[in-house]
C-alpha cells in the first residue's frame, strides 16, 4: 500500500488495489489499479515480464469505462416498437428471462429453429467467460444463422491458415524481438497496438529492430505513426497487397533464392509454385500497385538475403477483395525465403493452455453449408456478417426472425450499416448481452447486461495463442460484481435455448463443460477423470475459472494435476500476479500441423483456383477512381471507447484525409464539408488536407457515427462522427472467407452542397 505525499487530513490515500492484464486491446498489458478516493489510479505494471510497465491511453481509462453511468446496471425490456421514443423498462433478471422465454416461444412455435440467429462481437475475444460459455449457447440456438465480427475483420487469415496448416487457429506471427528485417502491410500497431500480433509496447519493439540495425518497411497508402519509424515507407494503392506480395515471391523464386530450408520435407508443391506466379512480374504489377518494379525487386533480393526476415499483414490487406489471397500470400513469401518457423521470421506460439499435437489431424473445410439468400458458403460455422440484413428481410422459410447479439454492435461494424440498421427494427426478438444502450442495442427487446471490466477474472485464451513472446497470466477481478457473471448469463441463455426453461442454474452448463474439459485432459495424461476432478480447486472459483485451471493444468506447462510440482495451474498464477515468463518462441512444424498428411499443401486447390480472378485484375482499369480505406487512432477501440470523456478529448478524429492534390482539383477545403458517396450510400464528414495520404486515396476512421435516436451514450453522441459502414457495399466479399470489403472502397467526392 502506498500513501501520497501531502497533509493527509485533506488528500485521501492511494491504496492499490491489485494488479491485472488490460482486456480492451489484443496487447495484454500488464495494469497496476489503484484508487484515491474516488478517483481511479491506473498504471502500467513495471514488474509484468512482458509489457514492463507500457500502458496507452485506452488502459489508463479503464477505470472511467468501468463507472460509465451510462452503462445499464441491471436488465432491461423496451416497451414500445420505435427505439427512438420507447421507454426502458428496469426489471429483475427472472422477468428478463422469462420475457425472452415468451417471445422466443412464439418465433420458434411459429417458424421453427432455423428462424433464430446470433451475432457476436470482437470483444469476445477478450474475455475467457466468453471463449468457453460462448460456444454452448451457439449450439442450443439450433440454427446456421451464425455471424460474427470475424468476416469484418481477420478472417481471411484463419482461411489461409486452415488451407495451410490445417486448422484456423493455427496462425504465425513476427517473431518481432528477434528479426532482421520486417516487412509490414495493412497495420499500424503505433495506433492499434497491434492485430494478430500480441506484443506490448508495440512501438518499443518496432524501434528495437532499427536501434539493433535492422530494417523495417511499411506498406500502406498513409503515411502513418507507424510509418514514421519504418526505415522505408511504400505507399502502395489500397486493395492491392496480394499482387505486391506475390510479385515479391515470384522475384525470389525466379532469381534461384528461394529456400524452404528444414521444411522443404514437410511442404508439396513447390515446382508447380513457378508457374502459378508466372503472370506476377514486377513489371506488371508496378503499375497495378503503384510501387516501381526496381523497388519490387530490390526489396525481394534484401528479404530473401537477410540473416532473418518476417512478413506480417494485417487489416488493410485482409478487408479487401482479394484479402485471403493477400494472407496466403504473406506465409507463402515467409515460407520461400526461408523464415517460416524460424527464430527471427514468422512463428507459432504455444500458449499455457495449449499442448502439443501429433502433426496431423482432420484439416479444414469451407461451404459445408450455405446461406440462404445469396448461397454464400459457411467458414468456421458463420456466415459472412454482409449477408445479415438480408438473412432478416427476405421472406422465406429459414428468415431470421430472432437475433442474439452478443458484445457486437454490426449497426456501426458491419457493411451497408443503414440496410442493417432497417433490418434489426423487422426482428420478432432481439436479445442482446451488452453494458450499453448503442445503436445496436437500442433495436432490442430485452438487454441483458455482463459486469463491468474490473469485476470479472481475466486470461487471455485467445491472444496468449497470438504472442510474440509465450507468457501466462491470470487476473482476479479487481471489484466485485453487482449481478450474475457474464458466464452465468451466457449459460442461462443455452438452458432457456436448450428447452429448460428461463430458471435453469448456470452451474450445470459449468459442470458440463468442466466434464468435457477434464475427459479431455484424462485421456491426454491417461489418468481416471475422477483422479484428475479431485485435485481441482472448486471453492470461491467461477465455472469458467474452473474450466481454465483444468486446460492450464492439462497444457504443456502445466503441473499435470500435481505430478509435475513446479507445473502451472490456476493457483500458481494467481500467486504470481504479475505473469509468468514461458520463454522465446520455438520451431513448431511438423507438430503443429493438422493437415490430414500432415504436411503443407503450398499452393491449396482453393487458392489456385481463386488466382485468376487476381490476374483478371492486372488489367482493370483504375484511371481516376478514388478509394476509401480506414484509419486507427490509439484512443479508440472499433465502436465501443468512445463514451469516455478522456477517450475523445481534443481536436475531432472522425475526419476525412484528403492528398493536397486531390482536394484542389475537387475543390475540397479544408474543415469544410466532403459529400462522399459510394454504390451504397452518402455520408456528409469534415475534410483534413493532409500530404501523408497517397493521392487518389481518402481515409475514414471506422466505429463512429453515435447519431442514432434511442441510443444513450451520452459523451459518445456529443462526438458523433459519421458511421463509414454506411458506405460499405455488402455484395462484393472475398468468396474464400466471406470477409467483407471494408477497404479500397470506390467513391466519388465533392465539397457538400
Amino acid at each position: 500500500m502506498a500513501t501520497t505525499s501531502g497533509d493527509p487530513s485533506t488528500k485521501p490515500e492511494h491504496i492499490v488495489l491489485g494488479h491485472r492484464t488490460c482486456p480492451l486491446c489484443e496487447a495484454t498489458c500488464g495494469l497496476e489499479i489503484g484508487k484515491r478516493g474516488d478517483e481511479w489510479l491506473i498504471r502500467g505494471d513495471r514488474d509484468d515480464p512482458f509489457s514492463k510497465g507500457f500502458l496507452c491511453p485506452k488502459g489508463s481509462a479503464i477505470g472511467a469505462l468501468h463507472d460509465d453511468p451510462d452503462r445499464l446496471a441491471g436488465p432491461v425490456i423496451r416497451r414500445g416498437d420505435d427505439p427512438a421514443t420507447a421507454t426502458w423498462e428496469e426489471v429483475s433478471w427472472d422477468e428478463a428471462f422469462a420475457e425472452i422465454e415468451r417471445r422466443l416461444t412464439e418465433v420458434v412455435d411459429t417458424h421453427g429453429r432455423q428462424a433464430l440467429g446470433a451475432y457476436v462481437g470482437n470483444p469476445n475475444a477478450h474475455n475467457h467467460e466468453s471463449s468457453f460459455f460462448l460456444p454452448p449457447l451457439l449450439r442450443a440456438l439450433g440454427s446456421t444463422n451464425l455471424f460474427s465480427a470475424s468476416t469484418v475483420d481477420q478472417m481471411p487469415k484463419h482461411v489461409s491458415s486452415g488451407m495451410l496448416f490445417g486448422s484456423p487457429d493455427i496462425i504465425p506471427v513476427p517473431d518481432l524481438d528477434r528479426t532482421d528485417f520486417l516487412l509490414m502491410l495493412g497495420a499500424n500497431p503505433v495506433e492499434s497496438n497491434g492485430s494478430l500480433c500480441t506484443a506490448p509496447d508495440f512501438p518499443g519493439r518496432l524501434k528495437a529492430i532499427v536501434d539493433r540495425g535492422g530494417r523495417f518497411v511499411c506498406v500502406d497508402p498513409n503515411f502513418t505513426r507507424t510509418a514514421a519509424l519504418a526505415t522505408d515507407h511504400l505507399a502502395i494503392r489500397p486493395g492491392t497487397d496480394a499482387h505486391f506480395l506475390l510479385a515479391l515471391t515470384h522475384e525470389v523464386v525466379s532469381s534461384g533464392a528461394a529456400d524452404l530450408g528444414t521444411l522443404a520435407e514437410h511442404c508439396d508443391g513447390f515446382d508447380e509454385l513457378a508457374g502459378h506466379l508466372a503472370p506476377f512480374t514486377a513489371d506488371a504489377v508496378a503499375p497495378v500497385t503503384g510501387i516501381d518494379a526496381g523497388t519490387i525487386r530490390s526489396l525481394a533480393a534484401d528479404l530473401a538475403a537477410a540473416p532473418s526476415a518476417a512478413v506480417y499483414a494485417r487489416i488493410g490487406a485482409h478487408t479487401t477483395r482479394f484479402g485471403t489471397l493477400a494472407s496466403w500470400a504473406t506465409e507463402l513469401l515467409n515460407l520461400v525465403t526461408g523464415n517460416l518457423d524460424r527464430p527471427g521470421g514468422a512463428m507459432f506460439p504455444l500458449a499455457a493452455h495449449a499442448r502439443r499435437g501429433s502433426g496431423s489431424g482432420r484439416g479444414f473445410v469451407t461451404g459445408r453449408w450455405a446461406s440462404r439468400v445469396r448461397g454464400l458458403p459457411e467458414v468456421r460455422a458463420e456466415f459472412p456478417a454482409a449477408a445479415l440484413a438480408e438473412e432478416i428481410t427476405t421472406p422465406g422459410d429459414g428468415q431470421i426472425r430472432a437475433l442474439f447479439t452478443v458484445a457486437g454492435n454490426p449497426v456501426l461494424s458491419c457493411p451497408d450499416a443503414g440496410a442493417i440498421d432497417d433490418a434489426l427494427a423487422q426482428l420478432d426478438l432481439l436479445v442482446s448481452v451488452d453494458p450499453w444502450l448503442n445503436e445496436t442495442t437500442r433495436h432490442a427487446h430485452v438487454i441483458l447486461p455482463p459486469p463491468g471490466p474490473l469485476a470479472r477474472s481475466h486470461y487471455d485464451v485467445a491472444f496468449t495463442t497470438l504472442s510474440v513472446r509465450n507468457v501466462a497470466k491470470w487476473s482476479p477481478p479487481t471489484v466485485e460484481a453487482h449481478g450474475p457473471a457474464e458466464w452465468e448469463i451466457l449459460a442461462r441463455l443455452t438452458l432457456l435455448l436448450g428447452g429448460e426453461g428461463p430458471d435453469g442454474d448456470p452451474w450445470a452448463v459449468a459442470e458440463a463443460t468442466l466434464a468435457f474439459q477434464l475427459e479431455r485432459a484424462a485421456r491426454a495424461l491417461d489418468r481416471p477423470v475422477e483422479e484428475l476432478r479431485g485435485e481441482l480447486t472448486t471453492v470461491g472459483r467461477s465455472g469458467a475459472d474452473q474450466v481454465l485451471d483444468v486446460l492450464i493444468r492439462a497444457g504443456e506447462y502445466g503441473d499435470r494435476f500435481g505430478a509435475v510440482p513446479d507445473g502451472l495451474s490456476l493457483d500458481y498464477l494467481a500467486a504470481n500476479p504479475h505473469g509468468v515468463d514461458l520463454g522465446p518462441l520455438g520451431p513448431r512444424i511438423p507438430e503443429i500441423l493438422r493437415t490430414p498428411d500432415g504436411r503443407i499443401p503450398i499452393v491449396p486447390e482453393p487458392i489456385a483456383a481463386d488466382l485468376g480472378r487476381l490476374v483478371a485484375d492486372l488489367e482493370r482499369d483504375r484511371d481516376g477512381e478514388y478509394l476509401l480505406v480506414g484509419r486507427r487512432h490509439v484512443r479508440s477501440n472499433n465502436s465501443w471507447m468512445h463514451n469516455v470523456r478522456v477517450l475523445v478529448k481534443g481536436k475531432p478524429r472522425c475526419t476525412l484525409l484528403v492528398n493536397p492534390s486531390d482536394a484542389a482539383t475537387l475543390g475540397l477545403r479544408d474543415g469544410a464539408t466532403a459529400t462522399v458517396s459510394s454504390a451504397v450510400g452518402t455520408v456528409a464528414v469534415p475534410v483534413e488536407i493532409a500530404d501523408t495520404i497517397r493521392p487518389g486515396v481518402v481515409s475514414l476512421p471506422h466505429g463512429w457515427g453515435h447519431d442514432r435516436k434511442g441510443a444513450r451514450l451520452s459523451i459518445a453522441a456529443a462526438h458523433a462522427g459519421v458511421n463509414s459502414n454506411l458506405l460499405t457495399d455488402p455484395e462484393p466479399v472475398d468468396p474464400l472467407s466471406g470477409n467483407a470489403e471494408l477497404n479500397a472502397i470506390p467513391v466519388t467526392l465533392s465539397p457538400a452542397g
